[in-house]
């Protein structure tokens, strides 16, 4: 019987252990579709999730991991045939059911993703659910009205996965961008990603004297939350948005009315796991052909199946910048 490795976490006392396991195939959990996966990615999610140190993982044992790319093996739906490459992002994927740290995986068809041909297996994990979220918010805010020329756009939290593809995204359309980071060692690195400015996050944590601040954001994506977001809605100019897709920096919200009734701005809620499948096509064709693919590779790192709890306390601790790729088969 054919059998695969993957990194299986267990509940024991109440906590979750991790441990590499030599599995069958027929333990893996149900779907129509299986894939043989080559890559993954570590975000901010998965490492939470391996730790222990969040609600991730909904029932246990569970392989985590929320991203995956690899060649179907086996298909009973008509939308996919064995060779195809493929892609798979959320959609509960290491939450609800086996994830992607494995090289094998059942998934359901109608949450996979033909892999665009610009792209390889590699680079579309190196893009994975934080690029994927990025697409989101920067198609969400030009839904609302954000061109080129409008002006700064703010991106925080940017020397993150999420940040660094929206970074990259929003120069390349032609925005000038605003990047927000705590760590002064990769101002050269956002600089090289596109952004026209760097800011100290402390820019945007200082404590607010009015509810209103000075209209400078022609729009903004925000994957820290807490004080940081409402920083942003105080300072957006009349009738922009942001878009808001994390809580790095905390889950309180601390603003008031005021801009929304007297600026007329937006908040725009991003979520990637669930997002509707036409949505999801349309923003990996646009990442295929927006997303520099030059400066993907120099925000991209690669580690292994077994490198994942030490690089889970490292993406944890902030010591990890822009993307983390995963090579399951080492």
């Amino acid at each position: 019987m054919k059998t695969f490795q993957a990194l299986l976490l267990e509940e024991k006392a109440g906590k979750p252990v991790a441990s590499f396991r030599e599995l069958p195939i027929d333990a893996l959990p149900g779907g129509n579709v299986l894939v043989a996966v080559d890559w993954s990615s570590l975000n901010y999610k998965d490492a939470l999730a391996v730790t222990g140190r969040g609600k991730i993982v909904r029932q246990y044992p569970m392989v985590p991991g929320i991203d995956l790319a690899g060649t179907v093996e086996e298909s009973s739906s008509p939308a996919f045939r064995r060779g195809d490459q493929v892609i798979v992002t959320g959609c509960g994927l290491g939450e609800d059911v086996w994830g992607g740290y494995s090289q094998m995986a059942r998934v359901n068809a109608e949450w996979v993703v033909p892999l665009p041909k610009s792209l390889s297996l590699k680079q579309a994990m190196a893009i994975g659910t934080a690029g994927f979220t990025a697409m989101l918010c920067v198609t969400a805010l030009e839904d609302h009205g954000l061109k080129p020329g409008d002006g700064e756009v703010a991106v925080t939290g940017a020397a993150g996965g999420v940040g660094s593809v929206a970074v990259a995204l929003l120069a390349k359309l032609g925005h000038e961008v605003a990047a927000s980071t705590g760590r002064a060692e990769t101002h050269d690195y956002l600089s090289s990603l596109g952004a026209r400015r760097i800011l100290d996050r402390q820019f945007f944590t200082a404590p607010a004297g009015k509810p209103l601040g000075s209209q400078r954001w022609a729009g903004a994506v925000d994957t820290v939350g807490g004080q940081t977001l409402a920083s942003l809605i105080r300072s957006l100019c009349y009738g922009r948005s942001v878009a808001a897709c994390g809580l790095a920096g905390g889950a309180d919200l601390n603003t008031t009315v005021y801009p929304f009734i007297l600026r007329g701005v937006n908040l725009l809620g991003i979520n990637s796991s669930l997002c509707p499948y036409e949505r999801r096509l349309r923003a990996w064709q646009r990442l295929a052909c927006d997303l520099p693919l030059e400066l993907l590779g120099s925000m991209t790192q690669t580690g292994g199946l077994r490198d994942i709890p030490r690089l889970s306390e490292e993406i944890l601790a902030g010591r990890i910048r822009g993307r983390m790729v995963i090579d399951v088969n080492r």
